[in-house]
């Protein structure tokens, strides 16, 4: 933790003074519907929307048993640690008020609850498996202002899995490739470049997005990389600080970007 603050301190030296960002509400008037998860550790535990909460999507079906986590399904991979040492982050860099010292909260596209939260993540979406009514959930989220990161895929097979889902859910539109010019990468921090380290040996890193009628970034998708790797890991030692650093980076202008569009 000494050296999570360490980094918080080296990359706080490096921003511009940003204003406090309130979240909003993805869909007002979704709050409090009820929606039955057939596992305890899933879904809202309390409404905290007024602060910025960090909440993970279930990618395919949890069944009894399965555990939560690097080892266990898919789209749990970096969990819980990811999303706790961002959101240390994000309240280090910013007067954004976050809930710290817990665990994301893991919903499912069909949950409207999910609504009342504006970003999130989802990951290893080359394993997805949607239902009908989570598909339709996805496409309501995002075009009532939800933003989503994808995140820690690779391959093409994996990229074609994903579009399999996409295009059921917005038909209307189009992946495109995004370059360092783009708002996204100016939000917050100023980024550089986006050549990038790769995770993946022998997968280039590339960064795409899918706007909505308006030019809003409804998603932003991290294709051959994986950002929350390094969030999960920054607390070790051994780990290096410049790809650590920028990986936050990356992540604190997405949710910069999504709370200002």
């Amino acid at each position: 933790m000494r050296r999570l603050l360490l980094i918080s301190a080296i990359i706080f030296l490096a921003v511009t003074a940003s204003g406090s960002a309130a979240p909003g509400s993805a869909a007002p008037g979704a709050a409090g519907v009820s929606f039955k998860y057939s596992d305890a550790r899933m879904g809202e535990r309390k409404d905290v929307s007024d602060k910025f909460k960090f909440v993970r999507i279930q990618g395919s079906p949890l069944y009894p048993g399965d555990c939560l986590g690097d080892r266990c399904i898919e789209w749990s991979h970096d969990y819980p640690e990811a999303g706790r040492h961002f959101s240390k982050i994000l309240t280090e860099l910013s007067k954004l008020q976050v809930v710290l010292e817990e665990d994301e909260y893991i919903f499912s596209f069909a949950d409207p609850n999910l609504f009342k939260y504006p970003f999130a993540y989802l990951c290893e979406v080359g394993h997805m498996q949607l239902s009908d009514e989570e598909i339709k959930g996805m496409r309501e989220y995002l075009l009532r202002g939800g933003f989503l990161l994808v995140d820690d895929f690779r391959s093409p097979r994996e990229m074609s899995n994903f579009e399999h889902y996409l295009k059921q859910a917005l038909p209307e539109f189009q992946m495109k490739e995004l370059d360092v010019a783009n708002p996204i990468f100016n939000c917050f921090f100023s980024i550089k470049s986006l050549d990038v380290r790769p995770v993946y040996r022998g997968y280039r890193p590339q960064f795409f997005g899918i706007e909505d009628k308006h030019g809003r970034m409804m998603m932003v998708i991290n294709y051959n990389n994986d950002v929350s790797d390094y969030w999960q890991w920054s607390s070790d030692p051994f780990q290096p600080i410049e790809d650590t650093n920028t990986a936050y980076k990356f992540g604190v202008n997405y949710v910069f970007y999504a709370l200002t569009h």
